[in-house]
C-alpha cells in the first residue's frame, strides 16, 4: 500500500511540475498583433511624447498575467547618431529574459551589447502601465529589442510604500 501511495504522490508531483512549466513558459504568452505603424515608439527629446519610428520585421509577445512580460524584436535603418539626437536615452536598462521559444530576444546578449556600447537603450514610453516603462534597445547594425521594465516609481509603490513626490499618483488599488 505504501508503494502505491508513494507512486501516486510522485506521479502527481510530476504532473503538477509539468503543468506549472507549461503555464509559465507557453500558456500565458500571446503573439502581439502588429499594426505596422505604432508598434515601435521612442520618446522625443523635444516634445517628451512617444513617437512612432521606422521599423521592419516586428514580432512581439505579451501576457496578461504580468505587466513585465512584453518582449519585442524588430529592425530599423535609423542610425545611433540620429537616434541619440532625437530620442531620450534610458539609463538603467536591464533586459529581462524571454521564453526560450521566443528566440529573437536574448536578454544576455542584449545586456552585453548595452554594456559594451554596441547597443543603446531608449525610453519607448514612460508608464506604459503605471510604474512600468517600455524600454527599446537598438544595436549599431539596426537590430532592435523592446521590453517592459519596472521604473523607480513602480519599485517604491509596488513595495507598498507611498509614491515619491516626483512620481505620478498611483491609480486606485496600488
Amino acid at each position: 500500500m505504501g508503494k502505491i501511495l508513494a507512486g501516486a504522490i510522485l506521479i502527481s508531483a510530476l504532473v503538477a511540475g509539468a503543468a506549472m512549466y507549461y503555464l509559465q513558459v507557453y500558456h500565458f504568452y500571446e503573439e502581439v498583433a502588429a499594426d505596422g505603424t505604432n508598434d515601435v515608439v521612442l520618446t522625443s527629446l523635444v516634445t517628451g511624447a512617444p513617437e512612432p519610428v521606422l521599423y521592419d520585421n516586428f514580432t512581439a509577445i505579451d501576457a496578461n498575467s504580468s505587466p513585465i512580460r512584453y518582449r519585442a524584436c524588430f529592425t530599423t535603418a535609423m542610425s545611433h547618431a540620429m537616434l541619440t539626437e532625437t530620442y531620450e536615452l534610458y539609463e538603467r536598462a536591464e533586459p529581462l529574459t524571454a521564453p526560450d521559444w521566443f528566440d529573437c530576444f536574448d536578454a544576455q546578449a542584449i545586456g552585453l551589447a548595452l554594456e559594451e556600447g554596441r547597443a543603446l537603450a531608449f525610453l519607448g514610453q514612460r508608464d506604459v502601465i503605471y510604474g512600468v516603462d517600455r524600454v527599446v534597445a537598438i544595436t549599431e547594425d539596426g537590430r532592435g529589442y523592446a521590453w517592459h521594465q519596472i521604473n523607480r516609481c513602480g519599485e517604491v509603490v509596488f513595495d507598498g510604500q507611498p509614491a515619491p513626490d516626483d512620481c505620478p499618483e498611483p491609480p486606485q488599488g496600488y
